[in-house]
């Protein structure tokens, strides 16, 4: 007898053989689903609307603004009497505009102590709320609660401290000071208001980056014995980049726009002069000189832009891999 030899075969129903993946297999085709009419009408609708208001109430505004600041037209008239002047705007308002430099000052004092006073204050409340001490709900709505106010309200209520006859401040003073009349003072009372305000912000967002600290990383920096402040400075407040730059951006925003509140006591006069004050004299007032109006808010697009744009270049890159 002649020995045949032994063929083998691959093992079956192994459990090596059901664990490996089957390479002739292939993926089901998935069918996608198709929009039915109704549904793009709806998403349509749901992208057109939104896009069709900031065209409308930011671009189309922003972009007539700018063209705008190269002519000297005055509101009144058709489209055809616009004439295009060049940068005769601009340089009327740096040499030939009184109030604008005076402006733009307070506009930086008004910058200064968002940075230097609200901010820090900001910060320090939401280090002591991030601690949970007692009642740290009440105080936290308590602070919070004057960001809701608009600030036309706000200089509602702070005339009520600062009223000259029947304000809270002059009764525990003992004084008869015209703290909104007075410009060796108005400034500075309408900035107390507006930091009464800004606090609040400011507060809620570090509260909001404090709560998203890892906790690992204090208690690395206590095990290495550092205090609570070197832990702060040196580990918690590099980690919260990203809520330092929003904060920056929207003190200088806040800045820049302040007129509610100068609007409210005097219309931005008598020592309270602001860029936007002045814009809407220049627009809206008696003058009416659109064209010169609109370069100084040009210039005031400018100053933001550049603080956004450096806001959005550092979120791109962190979110680079």
């Amino acid at each position: 007898m002649t020995a045949h030899p032994e063929t083998t075969s691959p093992p079956r129903n192994t459990e090596a053989g059901r664990d490996r993946p089957s390479r002739a297999a292939k993926p089901r085709n998935q069918r996608v689903r198709r929009l039915s009419a109704a549904d793009r009408v709806v998403v349509g609708l749901m992208v057109g609307i939104p896009t069709l208001v900031v065209l409308v109430l930011v671009w189309f505004p922003a972009v007539a603004t700018v063209l705008l600041s190269f002519t000297d037209w005055n509101g009144i008239g058709a489209v055809s009497d616009i004439h295009v002047i060049g940068a005769t705007n601009y340089v009327n308002v740096a040499t030939n505009y009184p109030p604008f430099w005076p402006a733009l000052q307070h506009n930086l004092i008004w910058l200064g102590v968002l940075f230097v006073v609200a901010t820090p204050a900001g910060m320090f409340l939401a280090v002591l709320l991030d601690k949970q001490i007692k009642g740290s709900r009440f105080y936290q709505t308590a602070l919070y609660l004057p960001v809701v106010l608009s600030l036309a309200l706000v200089g509602f209520i702070w005339q009520l401290i600062y009223s000259r006859d029947q304000g809270l401040l002059n009764a525990v003073l003992g004084t008869q000071v015209d703290w909104y009349g007075d410009p060796r003072y108005n400034l500075w009372a309408a900035l107390v208001a507006t930091c009464w305000k800004h606090i609040g912000y400011v507060m809620l967002l570090y509260l909001a980056g404090l709560k998203a600290v890892d906790a690992s990383l204090r208690e690395a920096a206590a095990i290495d014995g550092a205090n609570e402040r070197q832990a702060f400075f040196r580990i918690v407040f590099p980690v919260m980049r990203p809520i330092n730059v929003i904060v920056l951006v929207i003190t200088v925003i806040e800045a820049l726009r302040a007129f509610d509140l100068v609007w409210i006591i005097n219309k931005g006069r008598n020592g309270l002069e602001v860029i936007a004050a002045l814009v809407t004299a220049n627009v809206v007032g008696e003058a009416s000189r659109i064209g010169f109006g609109s370069a100084m808010a040009t210039i005031m697009l400018i100053i933001s832009s550049i603080f956004v744009a450096v806001y959005v270049t550092i979120v791109i890159r962190e979110r680079q891999p």
